[in-house]
């Protein structure tokens, strides 16, 4: 091997270059200038290719610049060489040279085509520009879209603010709201409308609206909405008593099809003081023209009795002539008796009121009583705690009580018992809801209670009036409740009636209080500390005052209340509700079912469940009239939050003794 390279290095055999140019300088400087400067620029590309490598640590495959510039600086050396062989004649060394440059073009070529491939996916600058563009554009979509969800977002979020409040609204609206499409198919049912009607939604979905209203008010065609018009209606309940409401429907639009929402307003309270105002209104009226009319016929009896007793004077010689007169003055007389209860009903007559002390009062006209009724009436008293003081006129007072006993006697054809009793009692917002002309506060109660025939609803609306009575002619003038009726009004108080057929009657008296005895406060405290309780207690109540007072007397003492209007609505809730405790119901309902038969059947589905019964009457008379048992618990109306408590607790008391 070495000999082989000293005989291609020998050059002694060689001539230059130049010889073959013949020396020609053109030729010769031509070669070398041009061989010079491709070396030159040969060699600047490494230089060019080394500060490119170093300075863009990022380029990908660096190692082919390298090949290329030993590859390009191979080149530049052989054009070099080529100048020295011009006259010096290296032809060895400048063969090697180009064997090197040969070797290095091929590994250069050989390495540089199968990175082709790759070095093609690098983007160009165009392509880079084409995608930056595109991110930018994708960028700005991204955005628009970002914006887009946030409106879509916010315009969710307010949507379900907008029903949620909606929702709050109608859940929580005291008047029933109800939906319904174009063919009357009710879509929405709201609590209120499940209170008014005793319908749970489910019940009612997609059902004829017309069910809802009676026969008598329900629009003789079928199955279209525009048959119902805004104005007042009878609403049907589902145990088929009605009531009357108030309509007001409107319409819109919802996706593309007509509905319309039905607002129902509950006018029982306003029907009931309604009627209140007019039978005072009415008894007003009544009470003028009897004022008026008692008037005049006082001013005739005037005349009348003095004429007849100065005729009687006249004919004392003539005794059968004599008595005509004296009978013409009897008559004058009695009818003044008439006239002056017709002025105490006009509460025009003249009242000396004064402190009455009711107790002492009922006591003193025991005796009276006693002498005055039949003997078979059995009299009695019940007083409440402390002195009870009233300001009004006490003869007045005494004939109103003489008046209701008599009238309580002609009650009791068979004899009976008539209880006498007086007690503080305080009327509250909830009883002037259903009598707007009595002013709330404390008053001075007497009650005359009888456990006679007892009157129908019709008998006690019309009670008060002036010459309105039941009795067989001859045997009542229609005036003694209106002269009690009078009174109470003329002394700032009022007088009711609780009455029940077959049962008997209560009339109670509400007077101003006077003097310094006990203190509606001192009963109020005393009820504070009435016992409590936690459990559910069902009540069974027709009356919707009633029901709603006793209701909030019996939540104030810590229970919870489950609330129905007949026999038949009590018997459902006891099916559906296990956690109520307690039955608190009426004894006389309507509907066909009384309280009695309710609390039978009540245990049929709840053996041992406690019942507390409630009456205007006693539960001896209950109990001789066959209409309660004698170990039942009742609690006699009016009662006191007090007397409630302790009833309850009773109650619970005594299931759980027998048990």
């Amino acid at each position: 091997m070495w000999a082989y390279f000293e005989r291609i290095l020998d050059s002694s055999m060689f001539s230059p270059h130049g010889i073959c140019l013949l020396w020609e300088p053109e030729l010769i400087w031509l070669h070398v200038v041009s061989d010079a400067i491709i070396a030159a620029a040969y060699f600047s590309i490494p230089f060019a290719l080394t500060i490119l490598v170093t300075k863009r640590r990022d380029l990908q495959f660096g190692w082919v610049y390298w090949a290329f510039a030993i590859f390009i600086m191979a080149c530049g050396l052989t054009h070099v060489l080529s100048i020295y062989t011009l006259w010096v004649p290296i032809y060895g060394i400048e063969g090697l040279v180009k064997a090197v440059t040969a070797a290095a073009s091929i590994f250069t070529a050989g390495a540089l085509w199968p990175l082709l491939p790759k070095i093609l996916t690098i983007p160009s600058p165009f392509e880079l520009q084409k995608v930056q563009a595109a991110l930018e554009e994708e960028e700005i979509k991204s955005r628009d879209a970002t914006l887009l969800l946030r409106q879509v977002g916010d315009a969710q979020r307010a949507m379900r603010e907008s029903v949620t409040r909606l929702t709050a609204v109608v859940e929580t609206a005291v008047d029933g709201v109800i939906l319904f499409d174009a063919q009357a198919r009710i879509l929405l049912f709201n609590p209120a409308c499940e209170r008014l009607f005793g319908y749970h939604a489910a019940e009612v979905m997609n059902l004829d609206i017309g069910m809802l209203m009676s026969n008598q008010e329900r629009p003789s065609s079928t199955g279209h909405a525009r048959r119902f018009a805004t104005g007042e209606a009878a609403g049907l309940r589902k145990d088929g008593s009605s009531f009357p409401m108030g309509l007001s429907v409107g319409q819109a639009w919802q996706d593309g099809e007509l509905i319309y929402v039905g607002i129902i307003h509950d006018l029982t309270a306003r029907k009931l003081t309604e009627q209140q105002l007019q039978q005072a209104q009415k008894m007003e009226t009544v009470g003028q023209l009897s004022g008026g009319i008692a008037h005049d016929f006082n001013n005739l009896l005037t005349v009348i009795i003095g004429n007849a007793e100065h005729l009687s004077e006249q004919l004392k010689t003539r005794p059968d002539l004599r008595q005509f007169a004296d009978d013409i003055c009897e008559s004058g007389e009695r009818g003044a008796e008439l006239t002056q209860r017709l002025l105490a009903f006009s509460r025009r007559q003249l009242l000396q009121p004064q402190t009455v002390d009711c107790r002492e009062l009922l006591g003193s006209m025991l005796k009276l009583l006693k002498r005055t009724l039949r003997e078979n009436i059995e009299i009695k008293t019940a007083f409440g705690p402390g002195t009870i003081l009233a300001f009004a006129d006490r003869a007045q007072l005494e004939s109103a009580v003489l008046n209701l006993a008599l009238n309580a006697q002609d009650a009791m054809p068979s004899g009976g018992h008539l209880t006498l009793s007086t007690e503080l009692a305080a009327i509250d917002d909830d009883y002037r809801a259903l009598h707007p002309e009595v002013a709330s506060g404390a008053y001075a109660l007497l009650s005359v209670t009888d456990d006679g025939e007892g009157m129908t609803p019709e008998v006690i609306e019309r009670a008060f009036e002036p010459f309105f009575t039941t009795k067989e002619v001859g045997k009542g003038s229609g005036l003694g409740l209106s002269m009690v009726y009078g009174f109470a009004k003329q002394s700032d108080g009022h007088v009711s009636i609780y009455s029940e057929q077959g049962l008997g009657t209560t009339v109670r008296i509400y007077l101003p209080r006077a003097g310094a005895g006990q203190s509606l406060a001192d009963v109020l405290e005393g009820e504070e500390a009435a016992p409590r309780g936690h459990e559910k207690i069902l009540i069974a109540e027709d009356d919707p005052f009633v029901r709603s007072s006793v209701i909030l007397q019996v939540e104030a003492l810590g229970y919870g209340v489950v609330a129905a209007v007949n026999g038949q609505e009590a018997l459902q809730r006891l099916r559906t509700d296990p956690g109520i405790d307690m039955l608190f119901t009426d004894i006389v309902m309507p509907g066909g079912m009384s309280g009695w038969e309710l609390a039978d059947q009540a245990r049929r589905i709840r053996p041992g469940l406690p019942v507390l019964f409630t009456s205007g009457y006693a539960l001896e008379t209950l109990v001789e009239q066959g209409r309660a048992q004698a170990d039942a618990v009742v609690l006699t109306k009016p009662y006191r939050k007090a007397e409630l408590a302790q009833r309850l607790r009773h109650a619970f008391a005594a299931v759980t003794v027998t048990s």
